[in-house]
């Protein structure tokens, strides 16, 4: 299949030509069965589950599980090789960012995946719904090529242009989910009813669109406002609901255990560092946030936990007082822990200053010295 540049951005898919569309490299029987322990499934339903330990293989058969252990396979009638394919199909669409990567769609599945169980969705929620949230996590950042929607739209890519600077890069994730879906050895909904797969369509759409962060403040609040009277029998709650879960998930790095998050963040600094250093290049706008001249690890944290994640997620406990133990004190650990490590580099960095300062009065002191014994020899 041949690449296309979208603005500088490689992308794997030309709208203009339906007659590409990508198939799977390996077909199914190169994909190995792995039998996954007791101790897996378990681990499987929590945040603290370590998603640096798998190969990508491993990853399929932990997201094939997913699908039918929670009934999905058999309320869709998906044929279960349909569905190996699919997530290859997935899989071979993740670049090989240093975040936006196939193991970031991992993580966010995986944490859905404990959602569903801890907040006992089922019991809520109809199957559908739970079909939904985990094709929306599996597909929310399908060929992401590395750089945000604010460089997309600077740059004038094509993607921005295509989609009219609204959330360019989350149509461009749907489009692709989508055209994997239309190719019928992919298609794990093939068997569902015309006008059930159109609400399916839409719903999935609605909840990608809902990942760009710069709708965060207005999916917030529209939750805020139904959470105190929630109502599951209410479409337009449980409609917000789902956009909230899946913003979540997508964000969830820093509920899991500390060795499991803290690479996360190199990894998403990595990526901006890439894009800040391009974005100078080319005489774009650079965000601070984004600098490797400007940010460290505690203060691109900081912030990003104390006035996103955790609002977000105590409203979310509102609801689901379960997760508090579990997701919400995580949160509040890393927080403190990200607030020590900036004390500590505010004091190394005072050290450092009255260091310089100590060099240099000595270096004055010292030519001052050099230069009165010369006049004193005069």
């Amino acid at each position: 299949m041949t690449l296309i540049k979208v603005g500088n951005c490689p992308c794997k898919y030309n709208f203009s030509d339906d007659g590409k569309k990508l198939n799977p490299r390996r077909d199914v029987p190169s994909y190995p069965k792995y039998t996954l322990s007791q101790e897996t499934i378990e681990a499987l339903k929590k945040p603290t589950f370590d998603v640096w330990h798998w190969e990508h293989n491993e990853m399929l058969s932990c997201l094939e599980y997913m699908y039918h252990d929670l009934g999905l396979v058999k309320e869709f009638n998906m044929n279960p090789i349909t569905l190996k394919r699919w997530l290859l199909g997935i899989q071979e669409n993740y670049r090989s960012n240093p975040f936006h990567n196939f193991r970031h769609c991992f993580c966010v599945s995986q944490m859905m995946y404990g959602m569903i169980n801890l907040c006992n969705l089922p019991e809520k929620m109809t199957l559908t719904d739970m079909g939904i949230l985990m094709t929306a996590a599996v597909c929310h950042d399908l060929d992401h090529p590395g750089y945000n929607n604010t460089y997309q739209i600077n740059a004038r890519t094509e993607l921005a242009v295509r989609y009219n600077d609204i959330s360019p890069l989350e149509n461009h994730h749907c489009a692709v989910a989508f055209q994997i879906l239309s190719l019928p050895e992919c298609n794990i909904f093939a068997n569902v009813e015309l006008e059930a797969y159109k609400q399916i369509r839409q719903a999935i759409i609605t909840l990608i669109l809902a990942t760009d962060m710069a709708r965060h403040g207005e999916i917030l609040d529209s939750f805020k406002h139904k959470v105190d009277s929630f109502d599951f029998t209410n479409e337009e709650h449980v409609t917000c609901l789902k956009m909230v879960l899946i913003k979540c998930c997508d964000i969830s790095n820093e509920v899991r255990p500390t060795e499991v998050a803290e690479p996360w963040v190199d990894c998403l600094l990595e990526e901006y560092f890439m894009q800040s250093d391009r974005e100078k290049t080319e005489g774009l706008p650079v965000a601070p946030f984004m600098d490797r001249d400007k940010v460290t690890k505690p203060t691109a944290q900081i912030g990003f936990i104390k006035f996103v994640l955790i609002p977000m997620f105590e409203t979310v406990m509102k609801l689901f007082p379960q997760i508090e133990e579990i997701m919400v004190q995580p949160l509040r650990d890393s927080r403190d822990h990200y607030e020590e490590l900036k004390q500590i580099d505010d004091a190394m960095t005072e050290v450092g200053h009255l260091f310089s300062l100590n060099i240099t009065l000595s270096f004055r002191v010292g030519v001052n010295s050099i230069l009165n014994s010369r006049q004193l020899r005069k």
